[in-house]
């Protein structure tokens, strides 16, 4: 199973992500959990130690990896670089292996990955990519930002459920809107919404009528335990029995709609 989750800030696609990853690894499978975000919190989500989160480096911030593999540093002018750099390695050499059977990896972004370019750690990252949602047999779940720019067409053929998390407000929506046809527009089969912080039967009857034509999997509730589990530090899965039950349902839902 190959999911990415994406959403607006805020929305809580990181909690979906890192709620998933848990169940999936509870039910003994590896799971590779992937923080795609710039602004990286999947380790936190996840209740990594302290002393590993500072272990952490994104992938994108290592000019030394991107040179030895693509044969140019990042920011050197011209030259010639490899376009398929070895990549299989990374998840076990740089990622952190947690409990429950989850290895988590931090690739953040190319500076210029907004633009398309072809610069050697753009190419590293979306290589890499590739790789994991083509070519590994693990549970691969990538939290990602309101974007799509860490994907190619290959890489989101691959990717069996695509997730939008969206809240009750017109600026989720809106982006919930935009990733969908940017998604669609790369050839993702499979497009989803999941519903956050719910608070009434009118809150999700809001953004089902706003996401006419989207299949939504199911809804998570507004919960104070998840926003004191931030604050605390701690991973939501482990505070709120209500998201956790919640994010089996929509797990469930995943499986039954991509055929798993």
């Amino acid at each position: 199973m190959k999911i990415a989750v994406t959403g607006k800030g805020g929305v809580g696609k990181t909690t979906l992500s890192a709620t998933l990853a848990f169940i999936y690894g509870e039910e003994g499978k590896k799971v590779l959990a992937i923080d795609a975000d710039p602004d990286a919190n999947l380790a936190s989500a996840l209740g990594a130690p302290a002393a590993g989160v500072a272990s952490l480096k994104p992938i994108a911030e290592m000019p030394w990896l991107i040179e030895e593999r693509t044969g140019q540093r990042p920011g050197a002018p011209g030259g010639l670089y490899k376009l398929n750099p070895r990549v299989d390695d990374i998840p076990e050499e740089f990622g952190l292996r947690l409990g429950n059977n989850i290895i988590l990896l931090v690739t953040g972004k190319s500076k210029e990955a907004a633009s398309g370019c072809y610069c050697p750690e753009n190419v590293l990252l979306r290589r890499l990519l590739k790789h994991l949602v083509t070519e590994r047999d693990e549970v691969v779940i990538i939290d990602m930002e309101a974007g799509i720019e860490h994907l190619t067409r290959g890489t989101a053929q691959g990717v069996n459920a695509f997730i939008v998390v969206v809240e009750p407000g017109q600026r989720s929506l809106q982006t919930a809107r935009a990733v969908r046809e940017m998604a669609l527009g790369l050839g993702v089969k499979k497009v989803f919404a999941v519903a956050n912080k719910i608070k009434s039967a009118e809150d999700f009857h809001f953004i089902e009528r706003s996401l006419e034509g989207v299949e939504i999997l199911g809804a998570m509730s507004y919960d104070p335990l998840i926003i004191e589990a931030d604050v605390l530090g701690q991973a939501p899965f482990l505070v709120s029995k209500r998201l956790r039950q919640e994010a089996e349902k929509i797990k469930e839902e995943i499986e039954k709609r991509v055929g798993a």
